[in-house]
């Protein structure tokens, strides 16, 4: 009878829990403690984020307290990144396995014919917004012709998301002036050194946080309700190492289904392991509104991570219809549901 690699890895897993329940319980020990063992031999995975390590991104920070990696084989390392364009560059450099990544970095890399394989959907939501004080008078996007506007940077998803909301009004990037903030870019907001700033439903919290005040908030899932951040592979290894991308996505799946279910654990780990975790309270909102974007319909059908293919083909066609990308992407043939761990 033939074992497949997977199988026969999870059957020695299973051997060894049973193992370290029978030890548990002879030496009087609580089962509870009896921890699945990581494998002896860990394969290297990096993945290449388009931020520094923060709250936001816990699932993929919290290996070392909770192992669901580890449980599934995996020595996790984690990139990071200033925007989604840099998590694309460093998977096609070699620099690390998959990517955190956003639909238009997506698409611009597709439009310049790079192989690439959506594999799994990290936020169906759109989390993006254009902000601005409720005393500039901006209120909605055709108000945004001839201001200053803040973006994380040219590689990010806030920068596609501006182009997305500037289109709404018949506007272009060459009717405004785009101001690279970085991360922290409600500061340059406050201080009137732009008018406007593209940011996140994170962003926004923070910068609420630290008084922000009265904004008016451009929702731009209101004009395109598609995903906010994909995990994305190099075509060639979405072919040669389905095992290992397996691996990962269930163990993934795992970090985020206990990152809902457990919000307060989350961010408090997040205050020990993110570079933004030192407000529990600010990392206790942050945990739940990612938790919020991370489930739609048709996740809670199929499970955490599945892709809604009409929804990125639409979303790719309003890219070209932009001018953000000259080719017609076909995500049919972009989208790969076969590693998805399912409910």
């Amino acid at each position: 009878m033939f074992i497949s690699t997977e199988s026969h890895r999870a059957m020695m897993l299973r051997r060894r829990h049973l193992i370290a329940i029978s030890v548990a319980t002879l030496a009087g020990l609580p089962v509870a403690l009896a921890q699945t063992p990581a494998p002896a031999r860990l394969d290297k995975f990096t993945v290449a984020g388009w931020s520094k390590p923060i709250t936001e991104v816990t699932p993929l920070l919290v290996d070392a307290d909770k192992g669901f990696y580890r449980a599934q084989g995996l020595a996790l390392e984690y990139v990071p990144g200033a925007g989604g364009g840099d998590a694309i560059r460093n998977i096609l450099s070699g620099q690390a396995d998959v990517a955190f990544t956003d639909p238009g970095s997506l698409f611009a890399a597709l439009d310049k014919g790079e192989k690439l394989r959506a594999i799994y959907d990290i936020y169906p939501q759109n989390v993006f917004n254009v902000v601005s004080l409720k005393k500039s008078g901006i209120r909605k996007p055709a108000d945004l012709k001839g201001k200053r506007i803040g973006v994380y940077s040219l590689s990010s998803g806030t920068r596609q998301a501006l182009q997305v909301l500037l289109h709404q009004a018949g506007l272009t990037e060459s009717d405004v002036t785009v101001v690279v903030t970085g991360l922290l870019n409600f500061a340059p907001l406050l201080q009137g050194q732009v008018d406007a700033t593209a940011a996140t439903d994170t962003g926004l919290l923070v910068g609420r946080r630290r008084g922000l005040g009265e904004v008016e908030v451009m929702e731009v899932g209101s004009f395109l309700p598609v995903s906010s951040d994909l995990f994305v592979v190099r075509e060639e290894v979405y072919l040669r190492q389905k095992d290992v991308l397996r691996r990962f996505l269930r163990a993934y799946r795992d970090a985020a289904s206990w990152m809902i279910q457990q919000p307060a654990e989350a961010a408090a780990l997040a205050g020990k392991r993110a570079i933004d975790g030192s407000d529990a309270e600010l990392a206790l909102e942050i945990v739940r509104t990612r938790n919020a974007s991370s489930v739609s319909d048709l996740t809670r059908r199929q499970g955490l991570g599945a892709l809604d293919v009409a929804s990125l083909q639409k979303a790719a066609d309003v890219y070209r219809q932009l001018g953000l990308v000259q080719q017609r992407i076909d995500m049919a043939q972009v989208v790969a549901t076969d590693l998805l761990p399912g409910r």
